[in-house]
């Protein structure tokens, strides 16, 4: 099973939060967050397989490549043990997609979905990106690969430290655990272009730097065709909004999932399109 991590306040009512990070990050990227949300909420941070504190899940010589669908069952195991019914999810990246994975296999589970830096589509530069990577895999220490796609998603200044962050953390995942995760790559277009079809109802809010060149464009056409789909963009923020900006994150974040916990069908004020822009 995975690693986690719980924080549980004094009322048996609370909500749950858990929070889903990207590839190559570990649950140590929210450390900007838990101090403000255990405020509200029961936290469950997870460590995915081969990241953070999690050893690789792997029972069988034939499991040497898993899917995303097997990614996200090891949260859902997490939650079964826990009992944890039902909760609110947070992700940040490629997390984001496992969290929409996990509203496909598990819809009831599900009270709301905050996706932070959301993978929605890729671009063309994107697909390059993956295209030059898979080439390379097998000849370039992962670790360049890593520090040169971060520095293409995250290439200003004031996301050097989101930047090095993430660069840090994949430093602890094993070139072993890096392959099969990358290998990853080679479902993300199919899945992402069902993930856009279906809407599926879940209230959702994206919580995007404004400075996101790749991502961004993607979901503000997204949340015009989904229903409970909310946008808002956060003003000096690259991808990993949630480092560059986090006090903005954690406000909109909070103030979302408390209005979703209260019934509150329209948690977010917005004009018509249901886009937000800040």
């Amino acid at each position: 099973m995975l690693h986690y991590k719980t924080y549980e306040l004094d009322d048996a009512q609370a909500p749950w939060v858990v929070f889903v990070h990207g590839a190559g990050g570990s649950s140590s990227i929210w450390f900007l967050q838990i101090k403000e949300f255990i405020k509200h909420f029961n936290v469950l941070l997870v460590d995915l397989r081969g990241h953070g504190k999690s050893k690789s899940i792997i029972m069988h010589k034939e499991d040497h490549h898993y899917n995303f669908e097997d990614i996200t069952r090891d949260i859902i195991d997490v939650l079964d043990s826990l009992k944890i019914e039902k909760a609110h999810f947070i992700g940040i990246s490629l997390g984001t997609i496992l969290i929409r994975n996990l509203s496909e296999l598990a819809p009831d589970r599900v009270s709301s979905m905050v996706m932070g830096g959301a993978i929605i589509r890729l671009n063309i530069r994107a697909k390059v990106l993956v295209t030059i990577g898979n080439m390379f895999k097998r000849f370039v220490p992962y670790m360049w690969l890593y520090g040169f796609f971060a520095w293409i998603i995250m290439p200003r200044e004031r996301h050097k430290k989101s930047r090095l962050l993430f660069v840090n953390e994949a430093k602890k995942v094993a070139q072993k655990e890096f392959m099969r995760w990358f290998r990853l790559t080679y479902e993300l277009t199919p899945l992402l272009r069902y993930f856009e079809e279906k809407d599926t109802g879940i209230p959702t809010l994206y919580l995007m730097g404004d400075e996101d060149h790749m991502f961004l464009p993607a979901v503000r056409q997204i949340v015009i065709r989904h229903s409970n789909s909310w946008l808002e963009v956060i003003n000096d923020s690259g991808h990993v909004c949630n480092v560059d900006q986090p006090r903005e994150f954690n406000a909109r974040a909070i103030v979302f999932l408390k209005k979703i916990s209260s019934g509150n069908s329209q948690p977010v004020d917005m004009p018509v399109a249901g886009l937000v822009a800040c």
